[in-house]
């Protein structure tokens, strides 16, 4: 097995601009997103109060998951992450496959981010053209990227903080109406077993919950590919780690299980809004609800948007650099950015205007099918990766500076999980696409894979 020096090498060039702090802001934002603020409510409907439960097993493969990246990425960091692991400790067929579904579902998910942004302006400006927003708030991101790497950096930060202060003033607001003076004739623990008990459609409602959450944590994975232009890579992702543990606690299960207890689940789902967290603040009268959530999922989007231009562009740039893509796109420029790349993973938001303007209903579900497809597969593979990874590292003997405990029980049980929520979806009349789309998608990775490396001129 040739040396993982090969590979970083090949992929040098990127500017190391993205210091600890945006480096740990970026991790835990891309935890928060619309997931979080909208997803939930889909969530809650399946499991009742025990979307606790889901969100705690999501968070569990989240938290092993974040341990196996930020085991190999400090031992390897670049920006091909585990794409590049998956090419090296497994194969260069599964190195492709995880590169292209997982640049795939994020060119899609640009797509759809940027189009749901247009569906909220219109609370504000009802009679403006979606178009107009797609386009403008499109050229500001893809401006941003294309600017450097601490560009993408400080904005990111900025997006995240806003997203953070939103959901701990949302804690303590809670917290505060909840144990306040009328804490009891607003909600109480007694919510968490009314109507129809703790998991009110039993052990599969809450099992279904858990596809939403892992939908909800997606992007996490995004510091292993940023830590390729970290400063300081091993610290940055270290102090991202333990970030992310503590916050996903705490912003995830704190938040979802004030939420059960200050409204019954069965009038958080018969609610018209799309988020639970508005029909909140709502019946605890606070003025202006609809238009501070309306705000804050606005920034959610956008931050989704803007860590998902970058992720793709630096997963593409891996792809050329393995001679898997066209050559010109692993081309940088003089400020650091493979500027081909970046607007080849921009045309995810062309599709989905396009598509968004023809037929929405009919083509959204498969582009977000695929989406999850790809988003899952990777998860998955990252685990059976890290199996693959440390086994290498004992057979050689070599040391590793930062060691997740528990292993292979925490990454077997992650990959052990995964596959079973991947294959859930199948049983769901929600999620039976996922499957249906994913599984020939990754049969013609396989038939391109090979045609590729008869052909390199391809």
């Amino acid at each position: 097995m040739s040396d993982f020096g090969k590979i970083q090498a090949r992929e040098a060039g990127l500017h190391k601009k993205l210091t600890s702090k945006q480096m740990s802001m970026i991790a835990i934002g891309g935890a928060i997103g619309t997931g979080l603020f909208l997803g939930s409510k889909f969530a809650i409907g399946f499991a009742g109060p025990g979307v606790i439960a889901s969100y705690a097993i999501g968070g569990l493969i989240a938290l092993f998951l974040m341990g196996c990246l930020a085991e190999m990425t400090i031992a390897h960091p670049t920006s091909g992450s585990f794409g590049a692991y998956a090419e090296h400790y497994i194969s260069p067929l599964v190195g492709f496959i995880v590169r292209y579904s997982y640049w795939a579902c994020i060119v899609l998910a640009v797509g759809t981010e940027v189009t749901a942004v247009a569906e909220y302006m219109k609370m504000w400006f009802p009679m403006m053209p979606s178009w107009c927003w797609i386009i403008g708030f499109s050229a500001a991101l893809i401006g941003v990227n294309a600017y450097s790497v601490k560009a993408f950096g400080s904005v990111e930060y900025w997006f995240s903080s806003i997203k953070v202060f939103a959901i701990l003033g949302f804690i303590l607001l809670a917290t505060i109406v909840l144990f306040g003076q009328d804490g009891g004739v607003r909600g109480g623990i007694h919510n968490l077993t009314a109507h129809g008990g703790f998991a009110p459609n039993g052990f599969w409602g809450i099992w279904v919950g858990v596809i939403i959450s892992i939908f909800s944590y997606l992007s996490i994975e995004m510091i292993a590919v940023a830590a390729g232009e970290a400063e300081n890579p091993e610290q940055s992702v270290r102090k991202a780690f333990k970030a992310t543990i503590y916050r996903l606690v705490i912003f995830y299960i704190l938040s979802l299980t004030l939420i059960v207890m200050l409204l019954p689940w069965t009038k958080l789902v018969a609610e018209g809004t799309t988020s639970p967290f508005i029909i909140v603040m709502s019946n605890i009268g606070i003025p202006y609800a609809h238009h501070i959530l309306n705000f804050i999922v606005i920034i959610a989007a956008l931050s989704a948007m803007n860590s998902q231009l970058y992720i793709s562009t630096r997963m593409m740039f891996s792809l050329s650099r393995a001679g898997d893509a066209p050559k010109f796109l692993g081309k940088i420029k003089n400020n650091g950015v493979p500027l081909n790349a970046l607007a080849l993973s921009a045309s995810g938001i062309a599709v989905a205007t396009i598509v968004y303007t023809i037929d929405p209903k009919a083509a959204f579900p498969v582009m977000i099918s695929l989406s999850m497809f790809g988003a899952m597969l990777a998860w998955f593979l990252i685990f059976v990766t890290h199996y693959f990874f440390r086994r290498d590292m004992q057979k050689q003997g070599k040391k590793l500076t930062f060691k997740v405990p528990c292993f292979p029980i925490g990454t077997l049980l992650g990959a052990g999980l995964m596959l079973a929520v991947l294959c859930t979806t199948f049983f769901t009349n929600e999620f039976k696409p996922t499957l249906l789309f994913g599984i020939p998608f990754v049969g013609c990775l396989v038939i391109l894979f090979y045609i590729m490396r008869r052909n390199p001129k391809l």
